[in-house]
């Protein structure tokens, strides 16, 4: 009745020890390891560190303006800028993503928005080196949140 194979389409469970509040604004890049939620804003580019298998939640107050690259992403905010994620990406019903998105595994909920491309990587085109340079970039607007 109950199957005892994990489910390996979505998520690997992460802690997420790092939480940007919604009040904050980084300008310059990021790195994190294991998880991070992002309900503020970032001007700059987010990693996650390579080797981890890092998690990172962007909610629907959060927004990232730069390139994203995670083992795993949840987007239900915006990002203005290209998505590489090594394992599963999954926009929410909220997500704007301006920019590409590279994937192994995605699940896109109804409601979410990418202008941009959807690339699935096989796995030995997980080096980011590999993948096209990343458009420039609009400037984003915050007060329009």
């Amino acid at each position: 009745m109950f199957s005892s194979k994990k489910d390996s389409q979505s998520v690997k469970p992460a802690k997420l020890s790092t939480l940007i509040a919604q009040n904050v604004h980084i300008s310059g890049d990021l790195e994190f390891s294991e998880g991070l939620r992002m309900d503020g804003q970032v001007t700059g580019n987010v990693k996650g560190r390579p080797g981890d298998e890092s998690l990172l939640v962007v909610s629907d107050q959060g927004a990232i303006h730069g390139n994203v690259s995670a083992y795993d992403v949840i987007i239900n905010g915006r990002i203005v800028g290209d998505v590489t994620v090594a394992h599963f990406v999954e926009p929410q019903s909220n997500a704007h993503v301006h920019g590409n998105i590279y994937y192994q595994k995605l699940r896109m909920d109804v409601g979410a928005t990418v202008e941009g491309k959807l690339t699935k990587l096989d796995s030995m085109q997980q080096n980011v080196s590999t993948l096209p340079a990343p458009e420039v970039l609009p400037a984003l607007d915050y007060s329009a949140s």
